[in-house]
C-alpha cells in the first residue's frame, strides 16, 4: 500500500521575493513529503508494466535492437529500436530510485536505492527479477540531512509551496531547488562494443568488462563478480578520493572522470584495479572516452560542477601513466560524448550536438551542428547516433558522413 507520512517533511527555500512592506518581507518554501511503500511491495512490482511517457530522462544503454532508458528515480524505459527511423516504447520497468544501469547478455544490473538489482530480460517487455542484492551503495542518501524511513521506499514526492513573513533585515536562505538532484544519486559510462554487452553512454557510473561489473559512487569504485551471472558478488572496494562522477572502460583500463581530473585505473587484476594514472584539470564537470591514443574529456560549468569554463580537452595517452594536454577547444557547456571511428560526437548542452571530424585531434573540424535542443549524452553506434536532450530522444543517420541527418524523435513530457 502506497502511504504519506505527514511528518517526514523536507522543507527547502525556492525563491525570495525582495520587496518590503514596512518591516517585513516574504519567503517562499517548498515542501516535499515523501510518499512510501513497503519494501517488499516495490521488489514485487519491478516487472515489465505498459509503456508510459518519458518525462525526465537520465541514463542510456544500446543493446542490439533495444534501448534501455531511466527515467530519473522512477525505472527504465524499453524502446524496441529495430528501425531507428521508427522507435517504439514497448515497456516500462518500475524501479523506485533507479539511475544507472547496465547490460550483459540476458542480465540486465540497475540500482534502487541502495539496491543492486538483477533483472533477467531474456524476454525485454516481460522482465523479471533474477537477484536482489541488499545495501551494496550506502552512499545514495537525501539532500538537507532528510531520513529515510529504512522498512519504506520512497516512490515520489508530494509538494505543496509556502509563505512565510520575515524580518527584512534578516539574512534570508535562498536560491532554485532543481526536485531532480533530491536524490545524491552516486552513479552513469562509455561502452563496450561487442555482441554481449550493452553501449553506455558516456555519463554512467556503472560499467561492464568481462565477468566483472564496475561502479563509482562520488568517493569509491565498486568491483562485483558476475562469475555467476544472477548474483553479483562485491569483491572489493577501492577509494578513489572525492567529486567522482564518470566510468568509461577501454581495453584493460578504466577512465574515471572526476571533479578534479581524469585517472586511469588498470584491470591486470580485474577484481583489484590499480591507479596507473591521472591528468588533473581545475574543479568542473568531467566525463571522459577514450581509444587507443586519446582520450576526450569535457569539462563544463553549471550550478552542480562550480565551474567557470566549458571546453574540451584532447589528451595524449600514449604514455598511460602520465597523460598530457594536446589541445583544448572552447565550448558552450559540454556533457556527453562519443566516438566512432573519425567521428566524435559532442553534445554541448543548449548549443545542442556537434559533430567532429576527429582524424586529426589537434585539428578537430565541425562537420555538422544540431541546435534546437540542450543535449545531454549521446551514443554512436554503426552509423546511428542515440542523442538525449530535455525534449526528446533523438536519433541521427551518420551513415553518410557528408549528409548526417536527424531519422527519428521520442517527444519527452513535462
Amino acid at each position: 500500500m502506497t502511504r504519506i507520512k505527514p511528518y517526514a517533511l523536507l522543507l527547502l527555500p525556492i525563491l525570495f521575493f525582495s520587496s518590503c512592506l514596512k518591516d517585513k518581507c516574504t519567503q517562499t518554501y517548498t515542501i516535499y513529503r515523501p510518499v512510501y511503500k513497503a519494501r517488499q511491495e516495490v521488489y514485487a512490482d519491478i516487472k515489465s508494466k505498459p509503456a508510459r511517457a518519458i518525462t525526465s530522462p537520465g541514463k542510456i544503454t544500446l543493446f542490439g535492437s533495444y534501448i534501455f532508458l531511466n527515467e530519473i528515480n522512477k525505472g527504465i524505459h524499453v524502446i524496441d529500436n529495430s528501425n531507428p527511423s521508427q522507435p517504439k516504447n514497448l515497456s516500462f520497468i518500475e524501479m523506485p530510485g533507479n539511475v544507472d544501469l547496465a547490460v550483459k547478455g540476458n542480465r540486465l544490473y540497475a540500482d534502487l536505492y541502495n539496491d543492486l538489482i538483477t533483472l533477467d530480460i531474456t524476454n525485454p517487455t516481460q522482465v523479471s527479477v533474477a537477484k536482489i542484492t541488499t545495501k551494496v551503495f550506502p552512499h545514495r542518501m537525501y539532500t538537507s540531512g532528510f531520513v529515510a524511513d529504512t522498512n519504506l521506499v520512497i516512490v515520489d514526492w508530494n509538494t505543496k509551496d509556502t509563505s512565510v513573513e520575515i524580518g527584512c533585515s534578516g539574512t534570508p536562505m535562498f536560491g532554485w531547488f532543481d526536485r531532480s538532484a533530491m536524490l545524491l544519486s552516486s552513479f552513469a559510462s562509455g561502452g563496450t562494443n561487442t555482441a554481449t554487452v550493452g553501449i553506455n553512454g558516456s555519463m554512467a557510473r556503472f560499467a561492464l568488462k568481462n565477468e566483472y561489473l564496475y561502479t563509482v559512487s562520488t568517493t569509491d569504485l565498486k568491483v562485483f563478480g558476475l562469475q555467476n551471472p544472477d548474483a553479483p558478488q562485491q569483491l572489493n572496494t577501492v577509494q578513489l578520493g572525492w567529486g567522482i562522477e564518470t566510468i568509461f572502460p577501454f581495453k584493460d583500463h578504466l577512465f574515471i572522470g572526476s571533479n578534479t581530473g581524469m585517472f586511469i585505473y588498470s584491470l591486470q587484476n580485474p577484481s583489484a584495479p590499480v591507479k596507473k594514472g591521472a591528468f588533473a584539470h581545475v574543479l568542473a564537470c568531467d566525463p571522459v572516452i577514450a581509444d587507443d591514443t586519446h582520450a576526450y574529456v569535457t569539462l563544463r560549468s553549471g550550478n552542480n560542477c562550480r565551474a567557470v569554463i566549458n571546453q574540451l580537452d584532447v589528451l595524449d595517452i600514449a604514455n598511460l601513466q602520465s597523460p598530457s594536454l594536446l589541445k583544448t577547444y572552447q565550448l558552450t557547456n559540454p556533457h556527453g560524448l562519443s566516438k566512432d571511428g573519425n567521428l566524435l560526437f559532442v553534445c554541448d548542452g543548449k548549443d545542442g550536438l556537434k559533430v567532429y571530424d576527429a582524424s586529426s585531434p589537434t585539428d578537430l573540424k565541425l562537420i555538422k551542428q544540431f541546435k534546437g535542443f540542450e543535449a545531454y549524452d549521446v551514443i554512436a553506434w554503426n552509423g546511428n547516433a542515440l542523442v538525449v536532450t530535455k525534449t526528446a530522444l533523438l536519433q541521427f543517420d551518420y551513415s553518410n558522413t557528408n549528409n548526417i541527418q536527424q531519422r527519428s524523435s521520442i517527444a519527452i513530457q513535462k
